[in-house]
């Protein structure tokens, strides 16, 4: 009896052994833009079984990742999250960058070899300089495995699909469609089929209201919503703005959800020698008209309805391809967009920083040393740009210019710290000015970064446009693993958004991206 007993332990250890080992079928990166997990514990009661709280029961769970440079937007997110790297390796340090020359903000996707599909925008990963869990995947399998990503911004989609993807797809601002570029050379039939027929989102849009799902009174998370009103927004082409208001309502993830389940059941996922990947990106944030609102019912009905969305994905997939097959990640974009709006009268600290302001007392600072030349470009994401023309013309040293300016700018109100290009490219930078160097980039990066104190205004002087208020709270972003054989954990230990990339890439037994510096997480690696 003993040996028996003995042989069955040992069984059921090497089964647990190669069940964790196993490589998966498919890959399905889920990632909720502006998800907040503090957001998650407080809606926790009216979330069904088999979205939010199977993820979080059944996965590996890690608390929270952590990204290591301030300014997080979508863009650097994704990208940071698919390449392992930080923006001072795969260069997009954020959604957009300003050419000074033509004196436009320019999308970091704007590409003009490359049309539309489904959109008049001209888009490509070119700018990523770094390669991505999806595009390893591609060199690995000789490019038979398939990958694909899906999106509503064009920014989450084509930075998780990556370079070598076979497609890229998000929902257009202005005619809804599901668009893509012709970078990418995969543009399957139901895809079409969905764009044109009596299932476009345009078809449907007249008929789609959002009203509370659940009884009133079952919103009670926040205790600072003074309205008893129910809401009601509809979305009709004749409005202003249509389809990025639905795109941060509660539709925007069903739209997602309604192309991802064609794929799943069309796209022959699973039933090829290599692994395949799916990237899937949901909406967490706040609505279009409620951007200076935090606390509001509304959101609350969001992630009720994100909850069941994410229950629906998980139930086709291991219904069509088995979740003993398929490796599920789990996680959130680690930032969180909203305007602060304060009631009138309220006493805080802070004061306001106005860049314009900044640049031309700079200017005329410079001038004072240098002579009667234009020596600042202008300013942009906290960043000054001097004009490094005008240096080299005048066989001045960019450094000791830097330097001044530096000095000079650190002593407006309001101004934490200062750094320079010079001292960032030289590695004269220490572990408080680490998040400048982790999120910019030598080739588009200011010649001055500034930090700002907390509370502070940053004032454009834009008429109609609100100022900005420096905040510096963490949003706590969960990270789990779940399926293919793995076990249930929680670990209590904060985690990289770097980790990511080469945890997933060591699961699937492929090199991690080429500008990855971190290491597997030890609880997916082998025992």
């Amino acid at each position: 009896m003993r040996r028996l007993l003995t042989s069955l332990i040992a069984i059921l250890a090497v089964t647990n052994i190669e069940a964790q080992e196993r490589v998966p079928k498919l890959v399905v990166c889920i990632t909720v833009d502006q998800l907040r997990g503090d957001y998650m514990e407080y809606f926790y009661q009216t979330f069904g079984e088999k979205g939010f709280k199977r993820l979080m029961n059944d996965g590996i769970v890690y608390n929270n990742i952590r990204f290591e440079f301030s300014n997080i937007d979508q863009a650097s997110a994704f990208a940071t999250l698919f390449t392992g790297s930080n923006p001072t390796f795969h260069g997009i340090t954020g959604n957009s960058f300003y050419d000074f020359d033509t004196h436009k903000e320019v999308s970091v996707l704007y590409d003009p070899d490359y049309l539309g599909n489904y959109t008049r925008e001209n888009y490509s990963p070119k700018k990523l300089l770094a390669s991505t869990i999806g595009d390893e995947l591609k060199i690995a399998s000789k490019g038979r495995s398939d990958v694909y990503a899906i999106a509503p911004e064009p920014e989450s989609a084509i930075l998780a699909a990556g370079h070598a993807a076979n497609g890229a797809f998000w929902i257009d601002d202005l005619n809804g469609k599901w668009a893509t570029t012709t970078y990418y050379k995969g543009l399957p039939w139901y895809v079409d089929w969905y764009n044109s027929g009596p299932e476009s989102l345009s078809s449907r849009l007249d008929q789609i209201v959002w009203a509370p799902v659940l009884p009133l009174e079952t919103y009670q998370a926040f205790p600072y919503v003074l309205d008893e009103i129910p809401f009601q927004y509809s979305f009709t082409e004749k409005t202003i703005d249509c389809y990025p208001r639905l795109k941060t309502s509660p539709f925007v993830n069903k739209e997602i959800n309604r192309l991802a389940l064609q794929f799943i059941e069309y796209g022959a996922f699973g039933t090829r020698a290599c692994p395949d990947l799916l990237s899937i990106t949901y909406y967490a944030g706040n609505y279009y008209t409620l951007m200076d609102k935090e606390y509001t019912r509304e959101i609350q009905d969001l992630y009720y309805q994100l909850d069941q969305d994410i229950a629906e994905l998980i139930e086709a997939i291991d219904k069509k391809i088995g979740l003993n097959n398929t490796l599920i990640v789990f996680t959130g974009s680690g930032y969180y967009k909203s305007i602060e709006n304060y009631p009138e009268g309220l006493l805080l600290n802070g004061g306001h920083f106005h860049p314009k302001r900044c640049v031309a007392l700079l200017n005329m600072y410079l001038m004072a040393l240098y002579g009667q030349k234009q020596w600042v470009t202008g300013y942009y994401n906290g960043q000054v740009y001097l004009n490094r023309k005008t240096i080299e013309d005048e066989k001045l040293d960019l450094e000791m210019i830097q330097n001044k300016a530096a000095e000079f700018v650190l002593q407006f109100s309001g101004v934490q710290h200062v750094t320079t290009d010079f001292a960032l490219r030289a590695g004269n930078w220490n572990e408080g000015t680490a998040n400048f160097r982790h999120g910019t980039h030598h080739l588009r990066r200011g010649d001055l970064i500034i930090e700002l104190q907390p509370g502070w205004k940053i004032n454009y002087e834009i008429p109609g446009e609100k100022v900005q208020v420096v905040r510096n709270n963490a949003v706590i972003t969960p990270l789990v693993f779940m399926g293919n054989g793995l076990k249930p954990q929680h670990i209590y230990r904060e985690v990289k958004a770097t980790e990511i990339a080469p945890t997933v890439t060591h699961v699937l037994r492929i090199r991690p991206p080429n500008a990855s510096h971190s290491l597997p997480l030890p609880e997916l690696m082998r025992k």
